[in-house]
């Protein structure tokens, strides 16, 4: 009986899965979204980018955050005075929650008020006043919430009501109010508490009066409240402390006085750590028991920007969206010619956000993002090495193409030079590479000829790069364009552009320098360079295999002395190194970011400053020292110039290359201009959802074969056993 059976169920569930794929083949032609899409179905018609990070943002809090991966979340949330224009070129700053950018006043040592055209070295102090526009509010937060009488409902409360939470949003109330100069002013002070560990406290203290006298005294309030134990609460109310450099005049007006000139200081004020900070938000998070339980500004911010962060699983995904208070702003009138011919100005005058919502997941491979990217899933991404063939080809000139496949989807190809420059650096103070001799300097001028950095761009970075020409990378003020920005002693001019010199020249040079054919003339041996290295794993021994293979072709014998970067670090600080590589990101689109990495105080193995090479040329000092402070005009360029030149000459750097960034994005995403000073770009970003919507369906068709070569092979299969069955059906009816 069983045998007869199991033939039986056999059919049964054949027509069951035919049933199945039936209906399975009904809802995707009546479905709503592809079947391999990775969220709610529900949201393919929402205004939503879906983009992706690597690398977990370590603090949101705006006092001490400093990296490009927390900077992509705070920039969208928290709002400084000034912002960067996002279209127009050179890089030009607007205001953002102020009103106006402010112009400094001068003062003489006597307090006398000087001319704006005064002599930087009659200027001892410099006073900025910020007015804040009326009516910016913070977003939706506990720390506002009140009851009926006026008391704050979460402020002061006790170890067991904490103990019961798990995140903010166990505080179920939440309120809001406007932002005060005095938010200004309470977030500089918190800059100053070492307690914090600002990135910028010590910099601020050589500038900004009375904020190194501050911080010691915080330090000593701090102390007084480390000895009172762990359960109480640790807040240390800011308002009740004043700095003398920094004072609130108005509710909407506050005034910054700096020592001497420093007209870098309006940078630094289009930069999250100049943003507001509520002292009702500081004592929320400050009670005894939030940061066991991660409730903290690092895990939390509250700001008053287009956007707030509604979900922080940074082992997941990120969710930034609107601000439902947000004051409104509007996409820029005006850029350049390019913007109004390319379609950038098609939203000029809308109001901001555009995007209801940014859902960031976490993506530690490259090939998945690059996947995804390509189903329709991210709405950009960039180009990893693995994928970079599939995506780009290049012409005859050199010049950078999508292919076929990827331009066929509509996909948009988007490059800048970043405004960072990565250098070979000669230690000055070593015997045989430093020095500022002639021989010093033809050694590392031939180095810096046979150092090719156009093979290495080429090898390595897959052609995104531009070989620099000088320490400043082009869009900062400074830089010449063309043929007046190429250095001759590196590169000849051939039809008004670079091609560097041969090696024949480089040999030329060295022999001059005393080392023919790599044989020092004196010695008869062979020259031995070393070479600091943190470079690790296959890639880095393939780029210090390639290094090797430069100094060869001059006959000089390199030995690579590589080490983690912890003991290469402590090697520059010390200055027992003799050849490095190193690089250097604008903190701020001025010359002055750039070559104080050559100012001789600066020098990291004397003053422990960012002069790696610890170069110091006296003419260059002088002229660092009186360009630093200017504003921009013919005279500092004219600086710059006579700055650069020495630089040249001297070469204490090969100067080595800027990167090229190469991004791909989608036809439903609008509004992409890189802007590689401003972090603050989501707010311009417009999406078509319907397209991404189609698009998605198109690219990603269901997959039914597999399916349907099951059901064929458990129906051919089955053929056998109910042919059988019959015939037994038929012979015991017999």
């Amino acid at each position: 009986m069983l045998r007869l059976i199991l033939p039986m169920r056999l059919v049964s569930v054949i027509i069951k899965l035919s049933g199945i794929a039936g209906l399975v083949i009904l809802l995707v032609a009546c479905g709503n979204a592809p079947w391999n899409n990775p969220y709610s179905p529900s949201e393919a018609d929402k205004n939503i980018l879906y983009s992706s990070f690597s690398e977990r943002p370590k603090h949101l809090d705006p006092v001490r955050s400093y990296s490009a991966t927390e900077y992509r979340f705070i920039a969208q949330i928290y709002e400084p005075p000034l912002q960067y224009h996002f279209l127009k070129r050179p890089y030009e700053l607007i205001p953002l929650a102020a009103t106006t950018v402010p112009q400094p006043q001068f003062f003489d040592v006597a307090g006398k008020l000087l001319p704006a055209d005064a002599d930087p070295d009659r200027v001892a102090f410099s006073e900025y006043e910020i007015m804040i526009q009326p009516g910016i509010r913070y977003q939706p937060h506990p720390a506002f919430a009140k009851d009926a009488s006026g008391d704050y409902l979460y402020h002061g409360l006790t170890v067991e009501r904490i103990e019961s939470v798990n995140t903010l949003a166990d505080f179920p109330e939440t309120a809001t109010r406007e932002a005060t100069a005095d938010d200004y002013v309470y977030q500089i002070k918190r800059l100053a508490d070492a307690q914090l560990h600002s990135p910028l406290r010590g910099m601020l203290g050589r500038y900004v009066v009375g904020f190194a006298n501050y911080s010691k005294r915080l330090e000593l309030l701090r102390e007084q409240l480390d000895k009172q134990g762990d359960e109480i609460q640790l807040f240390l109310d800011l308002r009740n402390y004043a700095m003398e450099g920094v004072e609130v005049l108005d509710r909407y007006r506050y005034r910054i006085r700096v020592k001497g000139k420093y007209p870098q200081l309006v940078y630094w004020l289009a930069m999250p750590f100049f943003a507001p900070m509520p002292w009702e938000a500081d004592l929320f998070y400050s009670q005894a028991g939030m940061q066991k339980r991660n409730i903290t500004l690092n895990w939390y911010p509250v700001g008053t920007g287009p956007f707030m962060l509604t979900e922080n699983n940074p082992n997941l995904r990120m969710v930034l969206s609107r601000n439902p208070n947000f004051h409104g702003e509007h996409y820029p009138m005006d850029g350049t010619k390019e913007d109004a011919l390319n379609g950038a100005l098609h939203d000029a005058g809308k109001p901001l956000p555009f995007i209801q919502k940014a859902v960031y997941n976490l993506e530690k491979e490259s090939i998945p993002i690059w996947n995804k990217f390509l189903q329709g899933f991210y709405d950009a991404a960039g180009i990893s090495s693995d994928s970079f063939d599939q995506a780009i080809q290049f012409g005859n000139q050199g010049d950078a193409a999508l292919t076929d496949e990827i331009k066929g989807q509509g996909i948009k190809l988007m490059t800048a030079v970043e405004t960072s420059s990565f250098y070979m650096g000669f230690n000055m103070r070593d015997p045989v590479v430093g020095g500022l001799d002639e021989r010093g300097r033809l050694l590392r001028r031939a180095i810096s000829i046979a150092v090719d950095y156009e093979e290495y761009i080429s090898i390595f970075n897959n052609g995104r790069g531009v070989p620099s020409q000088g320490p400043i990378p082009p869009g900062i003020f400074g830089v010449k364009a063309g043929e007046p920005g190429i250095n001759r002693y590196v590169y000849d001019v051939v039809k008004g552009e670079p091609k560097r010199k041969s090696i024949d020249e480089a040999k030329q040079l060295l022999a001059e320098a005393g080392y023919p054919g790599g044989q020092d003339k004196k010695t008869g041996e062979s020259l031995v360079l070393y070479y600091e290295s943190a470079d690790s794993g296959p890639d880095g021994k393939a780029r210090l295999n390639w290094m090797l293979k430069q100094f060869k072709k001059l006959g000089i014998q390199l030995v690579i002395r590589a080490t983690d970067y912890n003991r290469f670090q402590e090697k520059m600080l010390k200055g027992t190194g003799q050849i490095f590589s190193w690089g250097w990101n604008a903190d701020y689109p001025d010359p002055e970011n750039f070559l104080f990495l050559l100012y001789g105080p600066n020098s990291k193995a004397v003053n422990g400053g960012e002069n790696a090479a610890n170069y110091s040329n006296p003419a260059f000092d002088a002229l660092f020292d009186k360009m630093k402070n200017m504003d921009n005009s013919l005279e500092r360029q004219a600086i710059i110039d006579q700055i650069v030149e020495i630089v040249r000459r001297d070469a204490p750097w090969a100067f080595g290359f800027h990167p090229k960034t190469f991004a791909l994005y989608h036809s439903w995403y609008h509004n992409v201009k890189p802007n590689l000073m401003a972090n603050n770009t989501l707010k311009y970003k417009r999406l078509d959802p319907q397209l991404r919507k189609q698009k998605r369906m198109e690219w990603n068709p269901p997959v039914i074969w597999p399916i349907v070569l099951l059901l064929g092979l458990l129906v051919v299969s089955a053929i056998p056993a109910i042919t059988m069955h019959r015939q037994r059906e038929r012979r015991a009816a017999r």
